[in-house]
């Protein structure tokens, strides 16, 4: 997927913006044409993708074709038939994750175990949890 410079598309009764341009050959006919399906998606506030605003067909045939030969040229070849300038790759935002720890005295536990038996030495057990 590709970040494009931001497109709005009226959707549902509302503008949104378009950011992203989703696009992957779904039938290709070796030496004739390759058809691909396209999309239009919007993000999220914090970068994830969320609804496709638009999204379609288009068939490359001819020298367009014929001059195939990399992704980039496909990227490239559906972003000027869509009027669309691609800016970056889209990259998924990482999740951030928080890491909480908590120290229980393990000779409390045993002691609750054993009330009756006393615990001679302080040992300590950490325990990470990630959120």
């Amino acid at each position: 997927m590709k970040t494009i410079e931001t497109v709005s598309i009226w959707n549902n009764g509302q503008i949104d913006e378009a950011k992203v341009l989703n696009t992957y050959a779904i039938n290709v006919t070796l030496n004739i044409s390759a058809i691909f399906w396209y999309g239009l998606l919007a993000e999220t506030a914090d970068g994830n993708i969320s609804t496709t605003l638009a999204q379609g067909n288009l068939t490359m045939t001819g020298d367009a074709y014929t001059q195939w030969q990399t992704d980039n040229y496909a990227w490239d070849w559906v972003a000027a038939q869509l009027n669309l300038t691609i800016i970056g790759d889209y990259v998924p935002p990482v999740p951030s994750t928080t890491t909480t720890t908590t120290e229980v005295p393990l000779n409390s536990i045993l002691a609750d175990l054993r009330k009756d038996a006393p615990i001679e030495e302080p040992l300590t057990t950490t325990t990470t949890t990630t959120i």
